[in-house]
């Protein structure tokens, strides 16, 4: 099990990243741009691992419901957009709205395949991520403000 945490924290690292190199290259190319060269390298990346492991095997698409594809359509939008928003937004606050989002998306998906559970808390959760998010962006610290108010009823 820790192998499998240590894994989904290097993958949130390696999205990070990914998400800040293309919000570079949105900056110069558009975020559509940047959004095509990511996957023509990872299509390339991906082509050459499955050579070297001999992954290629002719039954390229097999036998997976036609929708359990989109998920390559809705990964390159998801690039695009991110490449769009990470720049104008920053990396703290963008990367903070997108996980929101997956957690109020998995909320909903978790409620839709099981009912049992507290979705109460898990929403309660993501508010407060979108609680952080507004703090970050205020201008004043709130321990500030806190202060500042304090010694004004003082």
């Amino acid at each position: 099990m820790i192998t499998l945490v240590l894994l989904a924290l290097f993958n949130g690292v390696c999205i990070s990243i990914s998400r800040a190199v293309n919000g570079r290259l949105a900056l110069d190319r558009g975020a559509f741009s940047a959004s095509l060269c990511n996957h023509i390298v990872g299509f390339l990346f991906l082509s050459l691992l499955l050579a070297m492991v001999g992954g290629f095997n002719g039954d390229f698409f097999g036998q997976a419901p036609w929708g359990a594809y989109l998920g390559g359509l809705i990964g390159a939008l998801f690039v695009a957009l991110n490449s769009y928003v990470l720049p104008r937004l920053g990396t703290l606050r963008a990367a903070l709205l997108i996980i929101s989002g997956q957690m109020l998306a998995g909320v909903v998906i978790d409620r839709l395949r099981d009912s049992n559970g507290s979705a109460g808390l898990q929403i309660l959760g993501v508010g407060l991520i979108l609680l952080g998010v507004y703090l970050a962006r205020m201008e004043k610290p709130l321990m500030t403000l806190i202060h500042e108010r304090i010694k004004l009823l003082g």
